[in-house]
């Protein structure tokens, strides 16, 4: 079976989005393709690197669990399997986010974060 996998993205903690987007790009050579107060996304080549802010809080830790994305072609049928094998409920897939996304996620038993992910 295809399932449309085409490609996964760390999602890294950050307590200054924009220190670390030049950072990222003096000293490893992304360039910025979004950036918000709370978010960026920087690419090299075929690579993407995620940064999320974080308050480094008990309730916002910066070192908590790990978020991955893993993009996909045609997120819907994976969305079907998901809530079949009892990963997701059928209300989590959110369509046509305000950054272009369709996706949904969950939690692994580490409290890692997975996100599946359309780029619209």
């Amino acid at each position: 079976m295809d399932s449309g996998f085409l490609e996964i993205s760390p999602v890294l903690p950050s307590q200054d989005i924009d220190r670390d987007v030049k950072w990222y790009y003096r000293y490893a050579g992304f360039e910025l393709l979004h950036k918000d107060e709370l978010y960026a996304v920087l690419k090299r080549e075929n690579l993407c690197i995620h940064l999320q802010w974080h308050a480094d809080t008990p309730e916002d830790p910066l070192l908590g669990g790990s978020v991955i994305k893993i993009f996909v072609k045609d997120i819907e049928p994976l969305f079907r399997e998901f809530v079949k094998r009892g990963t997701v409920v059928a209300d989590k897939l959110r369509i046509q986010t305000p950054w272009n996304t369709s996706e949904f996620g969950f939690y692994d038993l580490n409290n890692n974060a997975v996100f599946i992910v359309q780029d619209l």
